[in-house]
C-alpha cells in the first residue's frame, strides 16, 4: 500500500512538489513562531527570584537644590524608615524591576577571561530585605564590608556559570582591564529576572553602594527608592510618604508607584508583539488550510475517472478515503522532513541562544500543527472521493 501511494505521488510529482514546498515553508514559519512563543512561555514559568508585592518605587527629584544633598537624603532615609507602615527602604539604580532601563556591561574579568554581558545593579545593604533576595551561597552585603579594599558584589548563578563554570564564585576577585578597580564576590543568588515576566535569566551583578556621608549624589542625579510597606497599605500611606518627603527635604518632589503597577505596564508592552505574532501565525494557518483544501478539492475533481474505475473494480469508499488520507500524510511527511532539516540548524548554530528543550518543544508543536491541519483539510475531500460512484468514470475521458 505504501509503495502504491509513493507511485501515485510520483506520477503527480509536479503538483505534489508544489504542495510539499508549501507544507515545508508553512512548517518553517510555524517553527519560528513556536520558538518565540514557547521561549516566552518557558521564561514565564521560571521563578522571578524576588518579591514585588508590597514594594513601592519612588523617584525623588531635588530639582535645582544643590545644598548638602547627601545630608538631606540621609535624613530622608531615616525619616522614611521610621514611618509607621514602612518595613524597609533601599536606594538603587535606575534599572529597577520592570523598568525600561538597563545597565549592561562586559567589564568584568577573571584571570584574563572576560565575563558575559551583564546587567549591573547598584545596591545597598537593604535591597535584599526589600526584594526578598536569598543568597544560596555566601551572604548579602552588611557592615562587615565597610572599608573593604575591593568593592563587594553579589552575582546570580547565570553569571557564575558563564565565568566560573561549576566552581563556587564566592571569594573570587573580578578585575577590569581598563581600570585598577577590583570586585570581591561575597554572595550568590540563584535567579534574578527583573526585566519582565517573560525575561530570560540573564547574568546579573549587584555592586554595593553604601549611603554614607561621602556618597556622591550628583547635581543631575535623582535618587530612586524602593520602599517595602506592610500588606494592605494604600493611598493613605502613599500620601503620607509624599508629604513627608516634601517636608523633610524642604521642597523636593517625589512620585510614587508600586512594582505591581510597573509589572502590569511592562506586561502589556511585552504581550503586544506576542499577540501580533500569534495573529500572524493564525493567519498563516488559515491561509495554508484554505490552500490545502483547494488543492485537494481540485485533485479529486481531476481524478474522478480514476476513482470511479477503482470503485468499479471493487474498491470500497473507506479504502478510497484511506488512500487519499494516506497520500496527504506521505506528502506532509516529506514537507515536514524538509522543514526539520532547516529547524535542527537553529539549536546547532545557537541562532536565538535558547535552551535546546525550547527548540524541541517548538519542533514538536509545529509538527503537530502541520499534521492536524493536513488531516482536517483532507478529511472532507476524502469523504467526497469516497462517495464517487463507478458510473462517474463513464462520463470522464
Amino acid at each position: 500500500m505504501i509503495r502504491h501511494i509513493f507511485i501515485l505521488i510520483w506520477n503527480r510529482k509536479r503538483s505534489n512538489f508544489l504542495l510539499i514546498t508549501e507544507i515545508l515553508l508553512s512548517f518553517f514559519v510555524l517553527f519560528v513562531v513556536s520558538v518565540l512563543l514557547v521561549s516566552n512561555y518557558y521564561n514565564y514559568r521560571q521563578p522571578m527570584g524576588f518579591e514585588s508585592a508590597n514594594v513601592w518605587e519612588s523617584r525623588v527629584t531635588p530639582g535645582l537644590d544643590t545644598t548638602d544633598r547627601n545630608g538631606t537624603f540621609l535624613l530622608l532615609l531615616q525619616e522614611l524608615r521610621g514611618t509607621p507602615g514602612v518595613v524597609a527602604v533601599t536606594q538603587t539604580s535606575d534599572n529597577t524591576p520592570f523598568s525600561f532601563n538597563n545597565m549592561n556591561t562586559d567589564e568584568y574579568h577573571y584571570k584574563g577571561k572576560q565575563g558575559p554581558l551583564t546587567e549591573r545593579y547598584d545596591a545597598d545593604d537593604e535591597l535584599a530585605r526589600v526584594l526578598g533576595l536569598k543568597a544560596v551561597e555566601g551572604r548579602w552585603f552588611d557592615r562587615r564590608d565597610d572599608g573593604a579594599r575591593r568593592t563587594p558584589v553579589v552575582v546570580n548563578r547565570k553569571f557564575a556559570e558563564s565565568l566560573f563554570g561549576s566552581e563556587s564564585p564566592v571569594g573570587k576577585v573580578l578585575t577590569n582591564t581598563r581600570t585598577p578597580e577590583e570586585w570581591l564576590i561575597v554572595g550568590l543568588v540563584d535567579t534574578y529576572r527583573s526585566g519582565s515576566d517573560f525575561a530570560a535569566n540573564e547574568p546579573a551583578i549587584f555592586c554595593r553602594r553604601v549611603l554614607q556621608g561621602d556618597t556622591r549624589i550628583g547635581s543631575r542625579e535623582d535618587p530612586l527608592l524602593l520602599i517595602q510597606v506592610q500588606a494592605g497599605s494604600g493611598a493613605v500611606l502613599e500620601q503620607q510618604l509624599v508629604r513627608k518627603i516634601a517636608r523633610v527635604t524642604k521642597g523636593w518632589k517625589a512620585n510614587m508607584t508600586t512594582l505591581e503597577e510597573n509589572r502590569q505596564d511592562k506586561m502589556k508592552v511585552m504581550l503586544t508583539p506576542l499577540v501580533a505574532l500569534a495573529l500572524v501565525g493564525l493567519f498563516l494557518i488559515i491561509n495554508v488550510a484554505l490552500g490545502l483544501f483547494g488543492v485537494l478539492w481540485y485533485n479529486i475533481s481531476q481524478r474522478k475517472a480514476e476513482i470511479g474505475l477503482r470503485r468499479a473494480l471493487g474498491a470500497t469508499g473507506n479504502s478510497i478515503s484511506g488512500q487519499f488520507l494516506g497520500e496527504m500524510l506521505v506528502v506532509t511527511t516529506l514537507g515536514v522532513f524538509g522543514g526539520l532539516l532547516l529547524a535542527v540548524q537553529f539549536p546547532l548554530l545557537g541562532v536565538f541562544g535558547l535552551d535546546p528543550e525550547v527548540y524541541l518543544l517548538a519542533i514538536a508543536l509545529a509538527t503537530m500543527l502541520v499534521y492536524v491541519l493536513t488531516a482536517v483539510c483532507a478529511f472532507q475531500p476524502s469523504r467526497i472521493a469516497a462517495g464517487i460512484l463507478p458510473a462517474v468514470s463513464l462520463r470522464e475521458d
